[in-house]
Parts: structure tokens; C-alpha cells; sequence
């Protein structure tokens, strides 16, 4: 087998089968991190419906309530697919095209994730505040906080690294 195939893309001198491992184990590792979250939250979320005062939250809140649930676990179901995808694909010669699609499952996960965190803040802070008037606005801010940092940041790290002419950063 070749070896330094990739060296020229990825600056690895590594071949396509050892580029694919270690994006998976990169994969896996960052799943990691969000499945917790996720699933903590989701846990949580799936027991208000069972406390006494759920019953006294108006009808909004109860559909946001339901909203929120849906968005929950459509985002642990996307962030644990990459496993599944693992699980089934495994020993086939297609951890290529497994990382593709556990990535951007991933991906779909971690937006379906930010929704969710929105939408949870949005409700405890109407059913916390007396005047909710100015909830809007902090779900706003918070919501625009998880984009910059999820998405923008990223993005602007990608951006710099693809332009011509970029020095690493030192150190």
C-alpha cells in the first residue's frame, strides 16, 4: 500500500483507510461530548411532564413543551446514529463513506441540539418570569451565542486555513 497519498491534502502522511480511522475516532470523540449533553437533557426534559404544575402551564407552553420533546430526541437520534451506522457498516470497507454520513448526521444532531437548548431556555424563562416581555431578546442572544460558537467560529477557522498564503499560527 502507498503511503503519503494524502500527504498533499491533508499535510498527513497517511493513506485513505488510515485518514478514514482516524477521522472516525475524531468522529467519535466530539460525539461523545454532544451525546452527554444531549441525552442529560433529554432525560430531564422527558420527566416535567410527570411533575404536578405541569398541568398549570397554558396552552403555549405545553405546545412548546411538546415541541421541545420532539427536537430532543430527534437530536439524540442523530447523534447516536453515527454509532449505528458504525455498528452495521463495520468490516465492510466503507468507512469512507461511514464517516460522510456520521458526520453530517452529526452535524444535523448538533443543530437539531441547538434548537433544542433554545427552545428550553425560551420556556423556562416564560414560565420563570413574571414579565416575559424581554425573553425573546436573552433566547435571542443565547441562541446567537451557540451559532457563533457551533458555526461562525468554525467556519472562520476553515476559512483562514483554506486561504492561500496563511501562515500556521505559531506555538
Amino acid at each position: 500500500m502507498e503511503r503519503g497519498s494524502q500527504a498533499d491534502v491533508t499535510g498527513r502522511d497517511e493513506t485513505p483507510a488510515e485518514r478514514a480511522d482516524r477521522m472516525w475516532n475524531d468522529l467519535l470523540q466530539e460525539i461523545r461530548v454532544a451525546q452527554t449533553g444531549v441525552q442529560i437533557l433529554f432525560g430531564f426534559l422527558l420527566t416535567v411532564v410527570f411533575q404536578p404544575t405541569f398541568r398549570q402551564l397554558s396552552d403555549a407552553d405545553r405546545t412548546l413543551y411538546v415541541v421541545i420533546i420532539v427536537l430532543g430526541a430527534t437530536a439524540t437520534g442523530a447523534l447516536v446514529a453515527p454509532v449505528s451506522i458504525h455498528r452495521i457498516v463495520s468490516g465492510r470497507f466503507i468507512k469512507p463513506r461511514a464517516v460522510v454520513w456520521a458526520s453530517r448526521l452529526t452535524e444535523l444532531g448538533l443543530l437539531l441540539l441547538l434548537v433544542t437548548m433554545a427552545a428550553s431556555v425560551l420556556l423556562v424563562l416564560r414560565v420563570a418570569t413574571q414579565d416575559d416581555s424581554h425573553v425573546p431578546w436573552i433566547v435571542v442572544g443565547v441562541a446567537a451565542l451557540y451559532v457563533l460558537w457551533w458555526i461562525v467560529i468554525p467556519i472562520v477557522c476553515r476559512i483562514r486555513r483554506d486561504s492561500p498564503g496563511r501562515d500556521e499560527p505559531k506555538g
